[in-house]
C-alpha cells in the first residue's frame, strides 16, 4: 500500500470502500498501536464516533486491529472530535481516535488521531502509521470484531468546556438557536446551553444515522438563519457534523463566519491581555479584511495552508494562543489545541457578556473584502517560477493592488488544477485581473 492514506483531516473515504474497508481499518487500528512509542506496557486508546450509521462497525473493527497488537481500546460511544482530544490528554490515553468525516454526507466517514496530548497527528507521526501498514511482513489476525461497550465520559468533558463562559450568569435567559447538523454535538451542547441557563431553541438534534449535516449545520446555516429571526433568538450557532467547528447567526440572521470570529475573540483576549505575542493563525483563505482590521488593533496575523493541524503547528511553534479557519474551526490554546464548536460558541457569548454588545455589532467589525477564485485546468504542476509570463503577469496584478488587496496563486492538492483567488476593493476591477492571470495560465499550462 503505497498512496497516501492521511489527507489534511485524517483518513478520509466512502465507508466500506478502501481505505474504509474493514481489511485495511482493522490493519490502521494494529499500526496505530504499533506505531506509537513503547514506552508502555500496553497502549490504551480512547474511541469515539459521530452519528452515521458506518461509525460503530468501523469503530469495531478498528478496536479489534488496536486489541489484536495488545491495545486497551475504552470506547467513549458518539461524542464530538474535540471532546475526545480534551478527554485523551485529561485522562492520560496514549492516543485518542475519532471516527468521523466531520461535514461530510453520511455515506462518508474517517479516522482522526490524536496525540496522548491532546493535538491532531503531525504529517510525521502519520507517514510513520503509514509505512507499518505498507509493511507486508505481518498481518491482523481474522475472526469477528468483539462489540464495543460504550462508557458516558461526557460529563468530564462539559465540565471543561463550561469555563469558557465565566459570565454566564449575565446572559441568563437569553435565548440561543442551536443546529448541531444532527451529529455529534446534539447530546452536548443544548445540554449545556441549558445549564447555563440559555433559552434553548434546537434544529439539527436527531440524528438516525443518515441525515447528519443533511441540509443543516454549519455547511447549510441557512435554516438555523430564518429560525434565529422566527424566533427572536439573540443569535444562533450551527455546528459541523463532529463538533469541530461553528458557524454562528446574528439576531438579524446575518451569518458569521470564522474570520469575523477571530477577529472580535482576538480583541477581546487582547484587552485582558491573554493574546500571547499579540497574533493569531489563520489560513491562506482568510479574508484579507481580517488582516487588515487585525492591523489596525495592533495584532499580527500569521498564516498557513488550509487544515486546521496546520493551524495548530504554526500556534504551537509560535506560542499563540488563538488560530483558526474562515470555515469556523477556530483553535483557543488555553482549552485545547483542536477546534472545539463549544468552546468557541462559549468564547463568543463570553465576549457578548464582557462587552454588553450584540453578536451583530461585533461581528460589524470586520469588513470582508470582495474575493474571485478562478481555476484553470493545467496539463501538469509546473513551477510557476519557470514560466516567465505568468510570473510577470502575477507581479503586475500585485502592484496594482498596491497593498489594498491580497493575490494567492496555487495548485489544487487534489486535482490538476491552478487556483487564482484575488481580493480587492472593487469586485469587477478583480475580477478582471484574475482573467488576466487565467489567460497567461491558459496560454501557457493548459
Amino acid at each position: 500500500m503505497s498512496q497516501r492514506l492521511f489527507g489534511t483531516d485524517g483518513v478520509r473515504g466512502r465507508a466500506g470502500h478502501p481505505p474504509l474497508d474493514v481489511p485495511t481499518v482493522r490493519r490502521l487500528g494494529a499500526a496505530l498501536v504499533r506505531a506509537l512509542p513503547r514506552a508502555a506496557a500496553r497502549h490504551h486508546l480512547l474511541l469515539g464516533r459521530d452519528t452515521r450509521e458506518s461509525g460503530d462497525w468501523i469503530a469495531r473493527e478498528l478496536a479489534h486491529g488496536a486489541r489484536s497488537e495488545g491495545g486497551v481500546v475504552t470506547s467513549a460511544g458518539v461524542i464530538s472530535t474535540p471532546a475526545i482530544a480534551y478527554l485523551t490528554r485529561e485522562s492520560h490515553y496514549d492516543a485518542g481516535v475519532v471516527i468521523s468525516a466531520s461535514h461530510n454526507p453520511f455515506e462518508d466517514n474517517g479516522i482522526k488521531v490524536f496525540s496522548g496530548v491532546g493535538e491532531k497527528f503531525t504529517e510525521r507521526l502519520e507517514m510513520e502509521i503509514e509505512q507499518v501498514v505498507a509493511d507486508a511482513s505481518w498481518s491482523v489476525p481474522g475472526g469477528e470484531a468483539a462489540p464495543l461497550a460504550d462508557e458516558d465520559l461526557c460529563d468530564r468533558y462539559l465540565e471543561h468546556a463550561r469555563a469558557a463562559l465565566p459570565a454566564a450568569a449575565a446572559l441568563r435567559g437569553l435565548r440561543v438557536g442551536v443546529d448541531c447538523a444532527n451529529g455529534a454535538t446534539a447530546g452536548l451542547a443544548p445540554r449545556l446551553l441549558t445549564e447555563l441557563g440559555f433559552e434553548v431553541v434546537v434544529a439539527g438534534c436527531a440524528p438516525d444515522g443518515r441525515n447528519i449535516n443533511l441540509a443543516c449545520g454549519s455547511t447549510h446555516p441557512e435554516p438555523l438563519s430564518r429560525l434565529v429571526v422566527e424566533q427572536a433568538c439573540r443569535l444562533g450557532i450551527a455546528f459541523d457534523g463532529d463538533g469541530d467547528r461553528a458557524i454562528f447567526v446574528d439576531h438579524t440572521g446575518r451569518i458569521v463566519d470564522g474570520d469575523a470570529i477571530m477577529l472580535l475573540a482576538a480583541r477581546y483576549l487582547r484587552s485582558i491581555g491573554r493574546l500571547k505575542n499579540d497574533a493569531i493563525v489563520a489560513t491562506v483563505m482568510s479574508n484579507i479584511g481580517l488582516e487588515m482590521a487585525l492591523r489596525e488593533s495592533g495584532i499580527g496575523l500569521v498564516r498557513c495552508p488550509v487544515g486546521d493541524k496546520y493551524v495548530m503547528e504554526e500556534m504551537i511553534k509560535r506560542d499563540i494562543a488563538l488560530g483558526g479557519e474562515q470555515s469556523g474551526h477556530v483553535i483557543f490554546s488555553d482549552f485545547l489545541f483542536t477546534g472545539d464548536g463549544i468552546v468557541t460558541a462559549l468564547s463568543v457569548l463570553q465576549v457578548m457578556a464582557a462587552t454588553g454588545r450584540e453578536l451583530a455589532e461585533l461581528a460589524s467589525q470586520l469588513t470582508s473584502y470582495p474575493q474571485v477564485l478562478l481555476n484553470v485546468r493545467v496539463r501538469a504542476r509546473q513551477d510557476l517560477a519557470a514560466v516567465p509570463p505568468v510570473v510577470a503577469v502575477i507581479a503586475d496584478v500585485e502592484r496594482r493592488l498596491g497593498g489594498t488587496g491580497r493575490i494567492l496563486v496555487r495548485y489544487s492538492g487534489t486535482e490538476p488544477l491552478l487556483r487564482i483567488m484575488i481580493e480587492g476593493q472593487d469586485q469587477e476591477q478583480i475580477r478582471g485581473w484574475a482573467e488576466e492571470i487565467a489567460a497567461e495560465v491558459r496560454a501557457h499550462l493548459a
